[in-house]
């Protein structure tokens, strides 16, 4: 038998606004440690690219940590060389993001999907820049 307290929390859980907010306040958290980090010098506790660790070659994400935390402290320049490929193309999840948060606080599901087509295209580029920027 389910207590009342689980079905409560249960509850609170399958509104449409709870995982927004918690990945807000998630990303908020993430935000305030990176911001005093910075992950241009050694020491810090950062994790590590597995590709990177594993292969020594840069994924197409490596340096997203670095582009941050560049764009945290307004050195465009310096988040444009540590990841220019997605420096240029975050304004379209960050969109999907802000939608999806908007969306649960008006109390309403998103979920947006993309096409066979959009996904071979997104997979694609990734793929291209990866091979670009370790051939460079």
């Amino acid at each position: 038998m389910t207590s009342p307290r689980r079905n409560r929390l249960g509850a609170v859980a399958a509104r449409p606004a709870a995982a927004p907010l918690a990945s807000l306040v998630a990303g908020a958290a993430g935000a305030a440690y990176l911001w005093g980090t910075d992950p241009h010098q050694p020491g810090h506790w950062l994790p590590r690219c597995p590709f990177n660790f594993l292969t020594g070659l840069l994924c197409p994400a490596c340096g997203a940590t670095r582009m941050v935390y560049d764009l945290m402290h307004g050195d465009l320049p310096a988040a444009f060389h540590d990841n220019a490929l997605l420096l240029l193309a975050s304004p379209f999840p960050l969109y999907l993001y802000a939608r999806w948060v908007t969306e649960g606080l008006r109390g309403r599901t998103y979920r947006p999907t993309l096409t066979k087509r959009a996904q071979a295209a997104v997979l694609g580029v990734a793929v291209t820049w990866a091979v670009v920027r370790n051939a460079v």
